[in-house]
């Protein structure tokens, strides 16, 4: 008898272990589970630009200061000690904490911080995200060649714990713009290690030479599998991290990664399609999140090919395009855009973008294609996502409706999407924009000449006036009138359209706790919990 009750009850055990879900295994063991979207581009937080990458950068690296776990304007300490503005906040003096050191155990000095931004404003390293350090006195002459010495960019290098930055003008949201990855330092020696301060492509950031100074370090890369984390014992704060590891999951496809959660294998999706929405309002709403995200979906026109470079083709597609439709059918929280920048605080774009299909038909005949007739057949690029097909298909049926305008979606792998964008080869490219800090000037600056991430071929000499002119501005409502100023000459020329200002859905299991809401949704993994608890999917 005893024997039998021996053989049932491990039978028992065996049942119950293999029930085990890799959430409660995941959860029970402190690694996140947590949906990306695809690989990385690079690890190198200097060389990349996207959300996925923001994602990872966060846990590995660790800049001035940090993100707040609940409040969107608080700025934190990191890797500083304090932070203290001038009186015209165009200076702002930086003292590090003692004792930083790097993942390989090898300390972190200002130098590193000179290092760093001296790296990404080399012209040689031709560094995307560049233009986020032209806040600092003289670094778009450095970065643009015209100057070939670092001593006349605004950084100031005081000893091996204090540095200052001076910056092209009053700047009281500074601490705002170091939260971002850009401003994150790169390991001096290991960079030196495996090639020169401005070689792209350098092998340090390969996941097996990697070294970070943030709450996490590199355990474990497969492409199209993973990436896992794992604490860096030499982070500054190590002993209060909560989390023994985050694994990054490259799930292209929205509606896999919704099985993929209900299933039990992630902790968090990176997104939820309208279905999904749907579906899990009915059946478990706890785990449906539906959050303010500081962002906008758009397309881009390449204002160089025919006849994108005609002002009234482009202000006629997007009169064409229908987004309180879009907003029901497509996205779900999101809500229509009629200017390019969403409200931020006191700032509220020109309301110059709307639905009207009749002034729409009336510009393409004064183009010449009336009726589209004679429009050539052109296409519509879109990155492999099931949410980008769902909109362009809806985009396509509306523009064949209003205008008898054929447009063909093409559909390319992300790193290739991405390369086309950058390399001006679309005609039409979806893309989307999630500010980097909580100001209008994140949306806009983008569009100036020098920008790396205008992508339309479209240039302006009054709307860079413009942008330049805000700099020197430091009374609130008299800089934003002059940024609504620029937004109207943006969007009268219409290079881009807006269509929608974005919200964040996405499921998480109750297990995950310090996930709050944010409308950067930048969230510091080291206030992460997780906590093993019954959950219902």
């Amino acid at each position: 008898m005893f024997r039998l009750i021996t053989i049932a009850a491990a039978s028992l055990c065996l049942l119950s272990c293999q029930k085990e879900t890799q959430v409660e295994k995941a959860t029970r063991e402190g690694i996140l589970l947590l949906g990306n979207s695809a690989d990385p581009k690079s690890f190198d937080p200097q060389v990349v630009s996207g959300v996925l990458e923001s994602n990872i950068n966060r846990a590995l690296f660790e800049g001035v200061v940090q993100f707040h776990q609940k409040e969107d304007l608080a700025a934190p300490m990191g890797v500083a000690l304090e932070l203290t503005p001038d009186e015209t906040a165009a200076v702002w003096t930086v003292k590090l904490k003692p004792g930083l050191k790097w993942s390989d155990g090898h300390p972190l000095t200002a130098e590193d911080f000179a290092f760093t931004y001296e790296r990404i404003l080399t012209p040689e390293l031709a560094a995307s995200y560049a233009g986020m350090l032209y806040f600092l006195e003289g670094a778009e002459a450095f970065n643009m060649g015209e100057t070939t010495d670092f001593s006349t960019v605004g950084f100031e290098l005081i000893d091996s714990l204090n540095f200052r930055f001076n910056l092209r003008g009053p700047t009281p949201f500074f601490p705002e713009l170091l939260k971002h990855f850009t401003w994150y330092p790169v390991p001096k020696h290991k960079v030196l290690e495996y090639g020169t301060i401005g070689m792209r492509g350098n092998a340090w950031s390969k996941p097996e030479n990697l070294v970070s100074n943030g709450p996490f370090r590199i355990k474990s890369f497969r492409r199209s599998d993973h990436i896992e984390v794992e604490r860096n014992p030499h982070y500054w704060d190590a002993a209060n991290v909560s989390l023994n590891g985050i694994r990054f999951l490259p799930i292209s496809n929205i509606f896999t990664e919704a099985r993929m959660f209900r299933d039990g294998q992630l902790h968090i999706t990176s997104g939820a399609a309208p279905e999904v929405v749907d579906l899990m309002e009915r059946e478990n709403p706890a785990v449906l999140r539906q959050e303010p995200y500081l962002g906008v979906q758009l397309y881009r026109f390449n204002t160089t090919r025919e006849p994108f470079d005609d002002e009234r083709v482009r202000h006629a597609l997007s009169m064409a395009i229908d987004r309180e439709a879009l907003c029901k059918s497509v996205f779900r929280g999101y809500t229509e855009a009629y200017g390019m920048t969403p409200p931020i605080g006191k700032y509220d774009p020109p309301h110059e973008v709307s639905f009207n299909p009749e002034a729409a038909r009336k510009l393409m005949e004064e183009a010449g294609y009336p009726g589209g007739k004679g429009f050539p057949r052109k296409k519509l690029l879109i990155a492999s996502r099931e949410t980008a097909s769902t909109l362009a298909t809806a985009v396509q049926a509306m523009w064949r409706e209003h205008l008898g305008v054929e447009v063909e979606i093409e559909n390319r792998e992300w790193t290739a999407y991405l390369e086309a964008t950058r390399a001006l080869e679309f005609d039409i490219v979806a893309g989307g924009w999630i500010g980097d800090y909580t100001d209008p000037l994140t949306f806009l600056e983008m569009w100036t000449p020098t920008s790396s991430y205008n992508n339309t071929g479209w240039e302006s000499q009054a709307y860079a006036d413009k942008i330049e002119e805000s700099f020197k501005i430091t009374d609130p409502a008299e800089r934003f009138e002059v940024l609504r100023d620029a937004e109207k000459i943006f969007l009268d020329a219409m290079p881009a359209t807006p269509l929608a200002w974005v919200g964040k859905n996405y499921l998480i299991d109750p297990a995950v706790k310090g996930w709050d809401p944010l409308i950067l949704d930048n969230h510091p993994y080291t206030k992460v919990e997780l906590i093993p608890q019954e959950t219902s999917r």
